[in-house]
């Protein structure tokens, strides 16, 4: 059986999470776990900690990654057979041929810009291993770690638990904080809430308006954790509500039923390929239109949000 290297270019979790259904069917292909590269930022080794499809993760710093050599001494003593390259990056493509690996597979070289990301890795994957792909990918986390995170954090059934992606890679895919927080306390009102704020230390002023809000005493922040410590608790939820953030990517693929608010990036690209997500988008914008550089937040109004996470919950 070949020894098998993925390699991810990537740098955000969400792009991670999108590709594990990818690396799953590799995998299941050369029958045995593979190693995966990809950089620091993407927390893989986090991510697929648990996973019984991954030998490896390795991860590159920004200094690392920058290091054509650098990587080839890496990873050339390993002696890997087969490489998938999720990228049509000459560089990567010669780090792997010059690693000595004899057979690298990858996105076609020079390829026009614009790629839709879910559909021209899947479509990569089955053509190179001339399979289906189910595009819903899967995060394996322990079952004690998940069980602990109940008991710690009071999550049951009796209650609807809502991990809320108030964060965003940048402000033109945030939707208004105070338009989050009237969703929220209007959401509590129906039902009996608790609510998880998925956000990192640069998000802390948005965490903080939201604890000083009437539902204040029901939440609690991801802010100060690490995301090892996040997803137990994440697995233990039932809803996703929130932007297209890493967060929500994972919470897709620990099976939430999840809401997403396109604004900014495209669904078409990193929201159709989960059965979990549902999404909404600007008014007079479609799936298919909106994308980069849409910017336009504002017209996502609190209503069609509530109704949409109603249908959701119930």
């Amino acid at each position: 059986m070949s020894k098998v290297l993925v390699i991810i270019k990537s740098m955000g979790i969400g792009d991670l999470s999108i590709l594990i259904s990818n690396i799953h069917a590799i995998s299941k292909k050369n029958a045995k776990p593979v190693t995966v590269l990809a950089q620091k930022n993407t927390r893989a080794r986090s991510i697929l900690k648990y996973d019984p499809h991954i030998e490896e993760v390795i991860e590159l710093d920004e200094k690392e990654i920058k290091s054509f050599f650098g990587i080839i001494k890496k990873i050339k003593p390993m002696k890997f057979d087969q490489s998938y390259i999720y990228s049509d990056s000459v560089r990567l493509y010669m780090i792997s041929k010059l690693s000595g690996i004899k057979e690298n597979f990858n996105y076609s070289l020079f390829s026009k810009k614009g790629k839709n990301f879910f559909r021209t890795a899947k479509e990569f994957t089955e053509k190179t291993l001339n399979v289906k792909v189910n595009s819903q990918s899967k995060i394996y986390w322990d079952k004690k770690d998940i069980e602990e995170a109940k008991k710690k954090f009071s999550i049951s059934n009796e209650v609807k638990n809502i991990v809320c992606g108030i964060s965003a890679s940048g402000p033109t895919k945030r939707w208004d904080i105070n338009k989050y927080i009237k969703l929220f306390e209007s959401l509590d009102t129906k039902f009996k809430c608790k609510f998880f704020l998925a956000g990192g230390l640069n998000d802390e002023d948005l965490i903080e308006k939201i604890k000083s809000s009437a539902i204040g005493k029901k939440s609690i922040s991801f802010s100060t954790m690490k995301i090892s410590e996040t997803i137990p608790i994440i697995a233990a939820c039932q809803y996703y509500i929130g932007n297209d953030t890493g967060w929500g990517h994972i919470s897709s693929a620990l099976n939430l039923k999840s809401l997403f608010l396109f604004m900014d990036s495209p669904p078409s690209a990193y929201g159709v390929y989960s059965k979990n997500i549902s999404i909404i988008v600007p008014d007079g914008e479609t799936i298919e239109t909106c994308g980069h550089n849409t910017r336009v937040k504002n017209k996502i109004s609190i209503e069609k949000v509530l109704s949409k996470s109603l249908e959701l919950i119930n």
